[in-house]
Parts: C-alpha cells; sequence; structure tokens
C-alpha cells in the first residue's frame, strides 16, 4: 500500500503539535524538508524543531536533505530521530564525490538511505544506485519552495526507474514530492511510486485527514 508522508513545511507552526498528531493518526510517514539556501534557494528549519517533533510524533520521520555536504548532517539527523534521510545527487556532483559515500554513511547510521533528483537530472543517473539506495525521491515540482505546480513530466520518469527496478528484480520504494495531490496520486501510483510527499494539499485543505484518505485511492 502507498506510504503518505506529509511535508511539515506546510503545517501551521503557530500549531505544530495538533498538525503532528493529526499526521500521527491518518499518516504514515511525517516528511522534513530541510534546506540550506545554497543548494536550493531557500531556508527551512534544522535539528531543533526536528527534536520537538520527534519528541510526540509517532511516526517514522523522513528527512529530505536539500543542502550542500549532507554528510555533515546525516548523522545527526539520525540521532535527532530520522528513520529515513534522503539527498540529492546534485549534492554530491558539486562535492566532485560519489552519491555512494553518502549512501554508506547513512545506513551505518541506522537509516533508510534515499537519494533525490530534481527535474532537470535525468532519471538514468539513479540506475547505477538502484543495487545500493534503500529508496529514491522523485522531485515532481524544483527543490526550494512549496506550493509549486506539479510537473507532469514526472509520471513517465517514476514509470521508467519502476520500469528498471523491474528489470533487475528489484523492489524498493519511490518517493514523488512536489505539487502532489488527490487528483494525481492514481497516476503515480499506477506509474511506480510508493510514497507520497504532500505538503500544501494536506494541511491548506479543510479536511487534513480526508485529503490523505484520496490520496491512497
Amino acid at each position: 500500500m502507498v506510504k503518505i508522508a506529509p511535508s511539515i513545511l506546510a503545517a501551521d507552526f503557530l500549531h505544530l503539535d495538533r498538525d503532528v498528531r493529526l499526521v500521527n493518526d491518518h499518516a504514515d510517514l511525517l516528511h522534513f524538508d530541510v534546506m540550506d539556501g545554497c543548494l536550493v534557494p531557500n531556508l527551512s528549519f534544522g535539528f531543533p524543531v526536528m527534536e520537538a517533533v520527534a519528541q510526540i510524533a509517532t511516526i517514522p520521520l523522513d528527512v529530505h536533505l536539500m543542502i550542500i555536504n549532507p554528510d555533515k548532517f546525516i548523522e545527526r539527523f539520525a540521532k535527532a530521530g530520522a528513520s529515513l534521510i534522503s539527498f540529492h545527487l546534485e549534492a554530491a556532483d558539486e562535492a566532485g564525490k560519489d552519491a555512494s559515500e553518502y549512501i554508506a554513511l547513512a545506513k551505518s547510521c541506522g537509516v533508510k538511505a534515499g537519494l533525490a533528483i530534481d527535474p532537470d537530472v535525468e532519471v538514468e543517473r539513479l540506475f547505477k544506485y538502484i543495487d545500493e539506495a534503500d529508496f529514491f525521491l522523485i522531485m515532481s515540482v524544483f527543490a526550494g519552495f512549496g506550493g509549486q505546480k506539479f510537473i507532469e513530466a514526472s509520471i513517465s520518469r517514476i514509470a521508467a526507474l519502476r520500469a528498471e527496478m523491474d528489470r533487475r528484480g528489484v523492489v524498493k520504494d519511490i518517493e514523488v514530492d512536489g505539487g502532489v495531490s488527490a487528483a494525481n496520486s492514481k497516476a503515480l501510483i499506477e506509474a511506480g511510486a510508493t510514497m507520497l510527499v504532500a505538503g500544501s494539499s494536506v494541511f491548506k485543505s479543510e479536511d487534513p485527514a480526508l485529503a490523505i484518505s484520496k490520496m491512497r485511492v
């Protein structure tokens, strides 16, 4: 069954405990978008917020690092309560490193290691890491801002990655993040996505619990 991961970036920070408890009751993961203003043109939050949320979260914390040099922070996020940590292939490129190093580091910290790419990175670049990463994150908007319009070409990118996994007999999660809602969740699941990150479509809806339910199709 598909896992729904509401993004805390779209939550009401004046009532964060309320929103976290809602996600506990209705979703499968709680997604953290961590931005540094360098790899992506925006800032979000770091350890203090996550450590506070971890005290009341009863579902796994899914941390998406949109930062340069993620290797400097993976261990600390793991200790702060993350169960899954993904980083961008572009960050490894910028540092002149092989993403395999970051994947191995995350695994050594006891978390599931994910590899993410923006829409302008060829999905075929992920194929090299199919046997190494625990899951893959296909951005369906450009990393850095919430509330962007879903990029339709993301569906075929997910399908291409799933087809390559099937060809190799590998079963791993494919996560999709950006503009996800009940309007496109069925197409994403049919293409091969197994984890759906949703921010505005959950927290900005009149009935967040219903919005989550509708994405499960």
